[in-house]
């Protein structure tokens, strides 16, 4: 076991070579992006890197506090984990933190050979081994949002700003305008898509909630919710609004522009929705097996203010589970609790709040 670390220590340490390793999810990098403007007012002549999932690496590439993105491939072969662990034992980083908290994360850490290794006391799989200091109260009843920020902390700028920059390039607000062009103002953006069946509001009801918008929407999300898109179009094919499906046809930068400059976001909980919070678009956020408290965006602020998060009541909701324990009527009966009206009720809420009438078509 290395020598531990007093995390009071961090307050005064040194460093010239910083790695973030963070390799996923999409909402949890939004979450920790705010950390590299830290890193930088704290460490202001460091190198910092970003081990970062492939698929995941445009969100974060050309960001001004970043020196270096490291792409892991996460389904690559023997050959691609030894090249990059010979690259992080190469930049002989003297100071390391593992954000994810997991076996090959934490394989990646100890490799580092760096002096100082900081996990957080949601790790698993035996990650932390590797490190020397375990930030404390980043446990998993602590939100998200907060976990990140006790890196912050521990580095003693918790009144820094905790602003998101995503490096958008002038090509990205190009493609934005012409997409917007002619769309009509309110413009709701709907992610119907999530990385869990449990966490998957059906499609019906967020055509639903299209049909009931006064204003244009516009679906987004990957390629796995391009056939979602299409069901919502052709639920709203007899209405005079605008619908259109960009799902599976941005780039994240672009999905980041787009959503900035959207008037809300209908969303499960997922990714796209931390995003629309970091760049401060209202959002109504669906929670079935998850704690909004936990998992969602935070709700303090002028910005976090103007978020709806619905949840489900039933007793099993926030169990976290991928796949429903319930079999027969109950199999994923969250699903069905949370209703198109309690979703559009959050829906207007937003809209009176940003001064936007939400009128039914």
């Amino acid at each position: 076991m290395p020598f531990r670390i007093s995390p009071l220590s961090l307050l005064d340490i040194d460093a010239n070579r910083i790695c973030l390793i963070k390799p996923s999810a999409l909402g949890d990098i939004v979450q920790t992006l705010p950390l590299l403007g830290i890193l930088r007012r704290r460490f202001p002549t460091a190198s910092v890197s970003w081990v970062v999932r492939r698929d995941l690496a445009d969100l974060i590439t050309g960001h001004p506090d970043l020196t270096e993105v490291i792409p892991f491939h996460r389904d690559g072969n023997w050959r691609d984990w030894r090249q990059l662990l010979g690259l992080l034992r190469r930049r002989r980083f003297d100071l390391v933190f593992d954000l994810q908290g997991l076996f090959r994360t934490g394989v990646m850490t100890f490799v580092t050979g760096a002096g100082v290794r900081v996990g957080l006391q949601t790790a698993r799989e035996g990650a932390n081994l590797a490190c020397n200091c375990v930030i404390p109260d980043s446990g998993r009843d602590v939100p998200a949002h907060l976990r990140y920020w006790r890196v912050a902390e521990v580095l003693g700028r918790e009144r820094d700003p905790r602003t998101a920059i995503i490096s958008a390039t002038e090509a990205d607000s190009k493609w934005l305008a012409d997409q917007l062009r002619y769309l009509p103002r309110p413009i709701m953006a709907i992610h119907p898509g999530a990385g869990w069946v449990t966490k998957r509001w059906p499609v019906e009801k967020f055509a639903a909630i299209a049909r009931r918008f006064a204003g244009s929407v516009v679906v987004v999300g990957g390629s796995s919710e391009r056939l979602s898109g299409s069901q919502i179009i052709r639920a709203t094919a007899d209405s005079p609004k605008p619908v259109l499906n960009l799902a599976g046809q941005t780039t994240l930068k672009q999905l980041a522009v787009l959503l900035k400059k959207v008037d809300l976001l209908v969303t499960n909980d997922s990714g796209p929705m931390h995003l629309a919070a970091a760049v401060e678009t209202p959002v109504v956020g669906i929670f079935t097996c998850t704690n909004p408290v936990v998992s969602g965006p935070a709700m303090n602020g002028t910005a976090g203010e103007q978020h709806e998060l619905v949840s489900t009541g039933l007793a099993c909701a926030a169990g976290y589970h991928k796949v429903c324990p319930h079999r027969g009527a109950a199999h994923l009966a969250c699903l069905a609790e949370v209703s198109v009206e309690s979703v559009w009720q959050a829906v207007a809420r937003v809209l009176d709040k940003r001064r936007v009438t939400a009128r039914p078509a």
